[in-house]
């Protein structure tokens, strides 16, 4: 979906009534570059008619540079012959009046179709949706609540679409936390690893009352030893081309599967509660992903059932584990009922301060707080909210999906070798 920059709210829902469904609004260069930071995909920036020329123009050469397979589209209240040149010299491939709305949709129309014929020349590997694993090596502490409640979340009343695939394969509980009844799950993709194709995928997606679509474990826990890790990469990737984001549950655990979906990682949910065993286990689990390279920078701490009565605090945890918490769930009886009948919190108590706290975490993933160092950060001397978001480095616009680091490779060796 496009993108339009307008800080004027009634110019801005003028051009809404002519731009495709989903499409995000900003207020703020910072806003703008934030979001395209971690959505690399989109096919156009559409520059309102409040923006003043010279912002306007800059904006236009950073985006020429830094995300080239995006058209940038101007909107004028009035198109003179000097404005037409300054856009040409700054790479906008648009001019057009904001009285004249069929040409702005026409003008995003074209943009599309040369978005996807640069796209149709990139390698089928090029990556879209954004994988965010939920982990955790101890079980019992929220990951499955957590992973639900953070889907609806990303989803954003339905601008984002949202796939939750439940790779805990020998206990998964996605389906029954949502009290859904699959007929199919992950079990039936088994032997599919060179065939697969999204129509295949889809029949055994399971649909939401919310919007959301999940992928659920296998009936029987004995399905598990069966489900290859290059089938998880093989439906991952599929996936990707399909969906703003997946939300993966894992087992608590380094399995193959969990490892191989920590392959594709791009953001790591770790869910720690505040007692020694797990916090013990998670600092052990932190130097294994440090050791297998896995989404270095991209780590997101999220406690759960964080109440400092029990005389292990924030700041306590930040100190063993060595990072920041991104986000801190308190205990509630009320996402315990919500659990028990089968509509998260998210849905049935959105302004619940639990439910807030897991939207803020999913914000701050879409890259809704600010912009972060990189071609689309805000240039030096502007002031950035969002220093500690992670950091993206912008792909080229037709380059294939780059291989693992010599890091992540050499650290996977010797951890599964380890494993033997």
């Amino acid at each position: 979906m496009p993108i339009l920059l307008d800080a004027d709210p009634a110019k801005a829902a003028a051009l809404l009534t002519v731009l495709p469904a989903g499409t995000q609004v900003a207020d703020s260069q910072e806003r703008l570059f934030g979001w395209l930071q971690l959505h690399t995909d989109e096919y156009a920036v559409v520059l309102g008619p409040s923006l003043g020329v010279p912002e306007a123009m800059a904006i236009a050469d950073r985006m020429r540079t830094a995300l080239p397979t995006a058209s940038v589209v101007l909107v004028r209240d009035s198109v003179d012959t000097d404005v037409l040149t300054q856009a040409m010299h700054a790479g906008v491939r648009e001019v057009v009046t904001a009285s004249d709305l069929p040409q702005v949709n026409a003008a995003l129309q074209r943009a599309h179709a040369l978005w996807a014929a640069l796209r149709g020349n990139a390698a089928p590997s090029s990556r879209l949706g954004r994988v965010i694993t939920i982990f955790s090596p101890k079980g019992g502490v929220g990951k499955t609540t957590m992973s639900v409640n953070l889907g609806i979340a990303l989803m954003r009343g339905g601008e984002n679409k949202v796939c939750v695939v439940d790779l805990d394969l020998a206990f998964g509980d996605i389906a029954i936390t949502l009290q859904l009844f699959p007929t199919h799950s992950i079990e039936h993709a088994i032997g599919g690893e060179q065939s697969m194709d999204y129509a295949f995928i889809e029949e055994l997606m399971t649909p939401h009352e919310s919007g959301l679509m999940v992928l659920a474990a296998p009936s029987q826990p004995d399905a598990r030893e069966r489900v290859t890790g290059a089938l998880v990469t093989r439906l991952l990737r599929t996936l990707q081309d399909h969906f703003d984001y997946l939300v993966l549950d894992t087992a608590p655990a380094f399995d193959e599967q969990t490892l191989t979906a920590l392959d594709e990682t791009d953001d790591c949910i770790i869910v720690a509660t505040l007692d020694v065993p797990t916090l013990k286990n998670v600092k052990v689990a932190l130097e294994t992903l440090d050791v297998l390279g896995v989404a270095e920078g991209h780590r997101h701490l999220l406690l759960n059932r964080a109440d400092e009565q029990v005389g292990i605090g924030a700041d306590k945890v930040e100190g063993i584990l060595g990072m920041d918490v991104a986000a801190q769930v308190a205990t509630s009886l009320d996402i315990a009922k919500a659990t028990n009948a089968g509509r998260p919190l998210m849905l049935s108590s959105p302004s619940h301060p639990s439910s807030r706290a897991v939207r803020a975490l999913a914000e701050k993933l879409m890259g809704h707080e600010t912009p972060m160092s990189s071609p689309l950060a805000a240039p030096k001397g502007k002031s950035s909210k969002a220093s500690r978001a992670p950091k993206l480095e912008m792909p080229a616009p037709v380059a294939p999906t780059p291989a693992p680091t010599e890091k992540r490779e050499e650290g996977q060796k010797r951890f599964r070798i380890s494993r033997r």
